[in-house]
Parts: C-alpha cells; structure tokens; sequence
C-alpha cells in the first residue's frame, strides 16, 4: 500500500471484488418471480423511492415547480399513491422547490461540489454546499475528484468528502462516485469504502451525465461495500443508484437485490434512492395496467 493511502481517518483494506461473480449473481436477481400482489406493492414502494431531478441549465422557477406537483401528485387518477422520496435540483433553485413541497414528506435535495465535473478548488465546493444549505437542502448530492482519486491520491479525496460533510450540517450527504469513469469493480469497492469511512450518509453510482451510469452489478460491488460496514459498526449507510435505470422491471430487480443482499432495514427511502426520473411514468404506467387492465399511452404523463 502507498504511503497516499493512510492518513489518520482513511484505513482501506483494499478488497479485491471477484467480477465474474459479481456479474453471474447480478444476473440471477433478474430470474426471480415477482406474484402480481408483490408486484404491486413493490412498484409503490420504488416510486416511493425515486428522487425526481431537473439539473439542465434551462431550468426555470416553473419547471422545477411543475416537477414539484409531480412529486406530490404522482397520478391525479391513482387514489392511494405514495409521493416520491426527493426532489433533486441545483442550489439555485432549492428555495423555489423547498417551498414548492412545503408541508410534505419529500425531501430537497441539491447537487453541489462543481456538479457535475467535480472540477473546482475545495472553497468553492464548500461555499456549493454551504450555499445550498442555506436556502434549506434536506439533502447534498456531492461528487467526488475522479481525477484525484485515478492518480491515486486517496487521501485528497477522503479528506474532501469529509470537509463536505462537516459543511452539510444536519442535510443527509450523497457522495457520488461516478463509477462509469472510475474504472473497474476494485476501484469502485475502493472509491465506496472512502466515502463510506468519509462520513457518506448514502453513496451513489453516478451523476447521470455520462455513459454509463448505473448497473446492477456496480450497483452489487457498493452494496456489498456497505453490508461489510454494517457487520463491522453496526452503521447503516444507504445507496442510490442514478442514471439508466428507466422501467419498472428493472426498479424491481433492484429491489430484490437490496432486499437479498442488505435485508427488508434497507427497503424504504430513508436507506435507497433510485435516481431515475423516467422511471416514475413507466411504475405509473404499470400501476395502471394493473388496476384497470390496459395501459395508458405516454402522453398522460408528464416528462418533468
């Protein structure tokens, strides 16, 4: 181990990750069988989980309200649905979606941190964070320096992830990877375990901003992440996987592998998160379905 890679708060064991097994076991969630009644229940409970998102430059105030209603009204013909968990947008706009969802359950959470390259001095990250905290961010979506942590510099980026943390105060901090751009299932078991020890309430496969983005068996590699620091503190951390993940089968197949891998504790928003804001129409698509037999065309829901 190079000297980089001990510092006072960081102790990394670096665990090799077998890819072979990874890959054959990710697959083996898909084959399960789903009973339509758990179906059901198991599309509520991912919508429930969705943390819908507008970061575009173009947003507008009524944009990021529109995308507010949905989250509160996810199908005005659906008595009975849950909201869903977050809204995600940037610091800008968190005044105009915190009041846009006051008086509910659903969170605001904001990106920061020189969303989404990372590429910016520490200052600048902090005043992000700060900033939007300040206009009243439940929750922090961070990213980490990819750069720094390719050339090897673990410490820059524990010590950054940490210094963030200490900036959110009492907001939730989601520390994003970007794993489509750190490489291999080792250095994305590495890159978990940092933020993790960092003081990441959840961690994140990706920004959503490049291909690829989030997938089952990354998605596995940082789950068994958390489930080693669970059996060793007794802490748990939560996961989001962001980016690519667009129908309801494939929200179901995750369900099943947080549920096999981590237990029935991480079935509810406060612990998963998926960030995919297409897939809320298609869950509401299948709802439909189910309740009344036929599927509506996509045109009764909204893209926001």
């Amino acid at each position: 181990m190079r000297k980089n890679e001990i510092s006072t708060g960081l102790n990394l064991l670096n665990i090799p990750v077998d890819q072979v097994g990874i890959v054959e076991r990710a697959e083996r969630f898909t084959k399960r069988s789903i009973k339509t009644e758990s179906k059901v229940q198991g599309l509520k409970l991912a919508l429930n989980m969705i943390d819908l998102t507008t970061l575009e430059g173009k947003d507008t105030p009524g944009k990021v309200k529109q995308m507010c209603y949905k989250a509160l009204h996810p199908h005005d013909y659906l008595p009975g649905l849950p909201t869903v968990a977050a809204v995600c947008v940037y610091p800008s706009m968190v005044k105009v979606a915190k009041s846009a969802v006051k008086g509910s359950d659903v969170k605001v959470a904001s990106v920061s941190t020189a969303f989404p390259s990372g590429q910016a001095p520490l200052q600048v990250k902090l005043d992000d964070t700060r900033f939007a905290v300040s206009e009243g961010a439940d929750e922090i979506d961070m990213v980490i320096s990819r750069g720094k942590f390719l050339a090897g510099e673990y410490n820059f980026v524990f010590d950054e992830i940490a210094a963030i943390k200490e900036a959110c105060g009492k907001a939730r901090l989601k520390v994003i990877l970007e794993t489509g751009e750190i490489g291999n299932f080792d250095n994305v078991r590495k890159a978990s375990d940092i933020a993790i020890q960092a003081g990441a309430d959840f961690i994140k496969t990706s920004t959503g901003k490049i291909n690829p983005a989030a997938n089952m068996p990354v998605t596995l590699v940082m789950l068994h992440a958390i489930k080693d620091h669970y059996d060793k503190t007794g802490i748990m951390i939560g996961m989001k996987p962001a980016g690519g993940i667009s129908t309801a089968k494939q929200a179901l197949h995750y369900l099943v592998m947080v549920k096999e891998t981590l237990g029935d504790a991480w079935l509810s928003n406060e612990w998963f998160r998926f960030g995919a804001s297409r897939l809320a129409n298609d869950i509401l698509m299948q709802l439909m379905k189910q309740a009344t037999g036929s599927y509506q065309s996509g045109d009764y829901f909204s893209n926001d």
